[in-house]
């Protein structure tokens, strides 16, 4: 198995901040989790989910990050990359964010950074999985590079999986 460089857990874009998790952000990320229409998570669920990132980061050397606007300095989303259902030697691109945020290009610029620092880290592809009727995340990562590998059928329908080289 290889050795990767520990991913950077700052980056920034000219309209974005993309850093480590904060007690304070579980507010906000309880409302967008909200936005997939599941309902509402607890404000507990929420935290633990937090804690249990900040774990995997420690753990593994990679990181999902929060989003804020450079601008604004509010919370719009996350980006970054996790294990999901690829491995640590390649793992997967992985964002979501508020729809109001969405069409502004935001999801492309976060994304862009974090296939700079997992560049960084010394690995060579990466993964993404996507809901076939996703159509504007399919998008962004058209305009990142990545290409279809295949499509499988999980309970939750057409899952694309998509696959980008680093240089």
């Amino acid at each position: 198995m290889a050795t990767y460089e520990t991913m950077s857990f700052h980056l920034e874009t000219q309209r974005l901040i993309l850093r480590p998790w904060a007690e304070s952000d579980a507010a906000e990320f309880r409302a967008l989790l909200s936005e997939r229409g599941n309902g509402t998570p607890t404000v507990e669920y929420t935290r633990t989910a937090i804690t249990k990132l900040l774990t995997a980061t420690a753990t593994t050397g990679i990181a999902l990050l929060p989003i804020q606007r450079r601008d604004e300095g509010d919370f719009i989303g996350y980006c970054g990359l996790i294990i999901g259902r690829s491995t640590l030697e390649e793992p997967e691109i992985a964002y979501e964010l508020f729809r109001r945020a969405h069409g502004r290009g935001y999801a492309t610029e976060a994304a862009g950074a974090v296939l700079g620092a997992a560049g960084a880290t010394g690995r060579k592809r990466l993964w993404s999985t996507v809901g076939t009727w996703n159509t504007p995340s399919l998008r962004v990562l058209e305009k990142l590079g990545f290409e279809r590998d295949r499509v499988s059928t999980e309970d939750s329908g057409e899952v694309a999986w998509l696959t980008r080289s680093l240089p």
